[in-house]
């Protein structure tokens, strides 16, 4: 049952471009299935989540991390009463700005873009959907609706002060109420963002080798979950026991949001979507319990995965790649392809060129990054 306070796609404040809506599907359905169209998003799939994608086959990439957090979305939806198209959507699109190399890439070209306003990965995400993407005949971007741009610009909470540029200048033209929270259902796409993250990057540092199980079995919440195992199968062993303590913890961060949510959205009673993004807080989070636990969890990640040797030499060596390639191209804007980055970075001032090599080069997935700097860079390459 759809609950009150759900964004109702009946009720849409609309595109900013109009179209003839579908027949069969909700708006939310369509503006789901145009960002899993996009070109964007098939990127995704060599993306950096925290191990470059050449690293191994069965580390998350930013596709599978995003696929996850939709599933993730998707069912504490369906139990808050909220509109789970709408929430997919945006978490489908929730990492669409990312550059190569994760958040690496992200500081090294936001250090780069400092004298021409920065670069941020959310606001690029917007950027994407409303101009990069180029492939319809009546409008740039994909025309979404303004909940979902709204979930994609603020699912992590109003964006006040220093507002990146990109989005800065999007808003101007189509005001998407920066000051206030977001709708439940990009809330839950947030929350759902951090339940993936915690859950995989325990998965993943441990098939890496970066930490022991042993060293995780003394943080809060896993150590109990791996007790809950050893009691009820003290037969196993290996990566099936592995697999049974984690699956515990992934289920521990979503009860506790659904129990907490459900309790915050109780003394709200919002009867609209408008109440919850008026509400003056986030209505869908963890409880101060389970904050605090992940709170050391993630000091666990930062000391033990973030800032091991292994994965401080590729981001040594990611920033300075993406840091090179940006200054070649400012230098020589000539070396863009001629498939119109070129065109696109000689018609204006420093700025617009530096804004049309931000784009070129964020949307490069780890793949093309390392491809494209061998050629510019390494003399026996003849392309």
């Amino acid at each position: 049952m759809t609950a009150i306070y759900a964004c109702d796609p009946a009720s849409s404040r609309g595109r900013l471009f109009d179209e003839s809506e579908s027949a069969h599907r909700s708006v939310f359905q369509r503006d789901r299935d145009r960002i899993i169209h996009s070109s964007a998003f098939r990127r995704l799939k060599h993306k950096t989540q925290v191990f470059v994608e050449h690293e191994g086959d069965h580390f998350r990439t930013r596709l599978t991390h995003t696929i996850e957090v939709a599933q993730v979305a998707r069912t504490i939806a369906g139990v808050l009463g909220l509109n789970s198209e709408l929430t997919e959507a945006v978490a489908l699109a929730h990492d669409l700005g990312h550059t190569p190399f994760g958040h690496t890439g992200e500081d090294a070209l936001n250090a780069c873009m400092k004298p021409f306003g920065g670069f941020d990965h959310n606001a690029q995400a917007v950027k994407i959907v409303t101009l990069v993407e180029r492939h319809y005949a009546d409008f740039n971007g994909l025309n979404l609706t303004w909940e979902t741009l709204e979930g994609i610009a603020k699912h992590n909470g109003p964006v006040i002060g220093d507002v990146p540029q990109a989005l800065a200048e999007y808003n101007a033209t189509h005001d998407l109420e920066l000051n206030t929270y977001a709708s439940a259902e990009a809330q839950v796409a947030a929350i759902s963002d951090d339940i993936a993250y915690n859950n995989h990057d325990l998965d993943d540092g441990l098939r890496a080798g970066l930490f022991s199980e042993a060293a995780i079995r003394e943080l809060p919440i896993i150590g109990a979950c791996y007790g809950e195992v050893e009691r009820r199968y003290p037969e196993l062993d290996g990566a099936r026991f592995t697999h049974e303590a984690l699956r515990r913890v992934f289920g521990y961060m979503v009860e506790d949001v659904l129990s907490e949510s459900k309790r915050l959205i109780g003394e709200l009673n919002p009867q609209s979507a408008t109440d919850v993004r008026n509400a003056g807080r986030q209505v869908v989070r963890f409880s101060e319990t389970m904050f605090s636990d992940l709170k050391d969890i993630r000091g666990f990640f930062f000391e033990n995965m973030y800032r091991h040797w292994k994965v401080r030499r590729m981001r040594r060596k990611a920033a300075g790649i993406v840091r090179e390639m940006f200054e070649i191209f400012m230098d020589d804007p000539q070396m863009l392809p001629d498939d119109g980055w070129q065109k696109w970075a000689m018609i204006g001032d420093e700025a617009q060129k530096a804004q049309v090599i931000s784009d070129y080069i964020a949307g490069m997935t780890d793949r093309y990054a390392l491809q494209e700097y061998q050629k510019l860079t390494d003399p026996m390459s003849i392309r």
